[in-house]
């Protein structure tokens, strides 16, 4: 039967949440009856979650830089995406894409808007920071460029976030991507499946 207890949390400007958001709503499917787990999904700011964080600027070296980013590319091309392409810069300030996002989950349209966003900057290779990208993202899922704007300055809105990122390291989050199946919290680049895997969706790697 679906969990109705559970949440993805991610962060727009991390790639191993883009991954996870791609593989999310197909993994997570009660196979004898195709209902997907309903399954929230929460914008989190990952660099307010703790030391435990990925900032994906802490590589000792370039070529250390590079063999993550060619994972990340295989891990793509494995998943049947489009070739991966990095924003410049990378990694980017997702304050304001965040705030979109959380924008979106107050009027129902946080899927649409998230999946369109992380494919503007990981499969397009735009930089969120830039508002012109996050408001084509919008667009895509038929948001309005000047209200996306308006509700994204929203004090409210704001807050909303500020609150389910401290909500979510309460949780157990410490880094993105991360799934929550009720109490149980699985972080990092398996969580899907590790989530999935916990409710019985799939055998176990």
């Amino acid at each position: 039967m679906p969990n109705s207890d559970a949440a993805f949390y991610f962060d727009l400007a991390s790639p191993l949440a883009y991954l996870a958001a791609e593989r999310i709503l197909h993994v997570f499917s009660d196979p004898p009856t195709r209902a997907p787990v309903n399954a929230e999904w929460q914008p989190v700011l990952a660099r307010e979650l703790g030391a435990g964080a990925e900032p994906f600027s802490a590589f000792r070296c370039k070529n250390e830089e590079n063999i993550f980013h060619a994972e990340i590319e295989r891990r793509a091309q494995a998943q049947g995406l489009q070739p991966l392409k990095w924003p410049n810069p990378f990694p980017f300030d997702s304050g304001l894409a965040m705030r979109v996002a959380t924008y979106a989950k107050s009027i129902g349209r946080t899927v649409p808007f998230v999946q369109a966003a992380f494919r503007q900057a990981f499969a397009g290779g735009h930089s969120l920071e830039d508002p012109d990208f996050v408001l084509i993202a919008a667009a895509a899922c038929e948001m309005h460029p000047a209200a996306v704007l308006k509700g994204a300055e929203l004090r409210s809105i704001g807050e909303q976030l500020t609150t389910a990122t401290a909500l979510a390291a309460q949780a157990g989050v410490t880094d993105v991507p991360a799934v929550r199946i009720g109490e149980k919290v699985f972080v990092g680049e398996h969580a899907v499946e590790d989530a999935a895997t916990h409710i019985g969706l799939v055998q176990a790697r």
